[in-house]
């Protein structure tokens, strides 16, 4: 899986069975989904982003799924410290 050839940015969801049942799940997909469409314009063109979802983010509050979202994209566009 390369870079799209557009230089389209891209994200992709994990939500394992771990996090509920099938109803659940899909919920948090779809709430994750709304959260990073929000967040891509920060991402560089052609990147692949993948999203997990733990089994907290069923109960979490749309801030809170906010929250670690915005976290995580911050912690990714950190460049890379090498020894």
């Amino acid at each position: 899986m390369g870079e799209p050839a557009d230089g389209t940015t891209r994200a992709g969801f994990v939500v394992g069975k771990a996090v509920g049942n099938a109803v659940e799940r899909n919920r948090v997909k779809r709430r994750l989904r709304h959260l990073v469409r929000d967040r891509l314009d920060r991402l560089p063109g052609g990147s692949a982003i993948v999203v997990r979802a733990l089994p907290p983010a069923v109960t979490a509050t749309p801030g809170q799924l906010a929250a670690e979202l915005d976290g995580a994209v911050t912690r990714a566009l950190r460049p890379s410290r090498q020894s």
